[in-house]
């Protein structure tokens, strides 16, 4: 399998139209996809992949699934599954509507991809860069592990 980049890939109108009119409160996927929109892309993953070969899935989007599958707890066929079907999963992975998504095993072949030297660890650092550059985690500080003396004491 090779690497064809997807790069700046925009939602398409009609799948943020749907998912937009859907889902008025938002959910999950489309939290991720308009908060974290650029958290990763192709060419982060472009040393992964031969450069001939059968053009594979975007790694930008099977890493978003593999986020997504984490925060909402799903398996790897309900993971594939709500590509297939969920219009917010289409709307985070940049999908038209009729996209009929991957067969689940995908995802556990990414993951073998991503426990190879190290790949993981800079993904990870790669991801906390940009969420730090967009504001959304802070430095690491000191944590205090004692408990605060306010606490009431529980009676017995």
């Amino acid at each position: 399998m090779s690497l064809r980049p997807r790069s700046g890939e925009q939602v398409p109108s009609l799948t943020a139209q749907v998912a937009r009119a859907s889902n008025p409160g938002g959910t999950t996927a489309i939290w991720v996809r308009d908060r974290l929109d650029g958290l990763w892309c192709d060419e982060d993953f472009a040393d992964w992949y031969p450069r001939d070969g059968r053009p594979g899935l975007s790694p930008a989007q099977l890493a978003t699934v593999c986020v997504l599958q984490f925060l909402l707890g799903l398996s790897d066929r309900q993971a594939a599954e709500s590509v297939r079907c969920r219009i917010d999963f289409k709307y985070a992975m940049a999908m038209e509507l009729d996209d009929p998504g991957f067969h689940h095993s995908v995802l556990a072949d990414f993951r073998d991809r991503l426990a190879e030297d190290g790949r993981a660890d800079r993904l990870l650092d790669l991801a906390l860069a940009r969420l730090k550059e967009a504001g959304l985690v802070r430095e690491r500080t000191t944590q205090r592990t004692d408990p605060p003396t306010y606490w009431p004491r529980c009676a017995t």
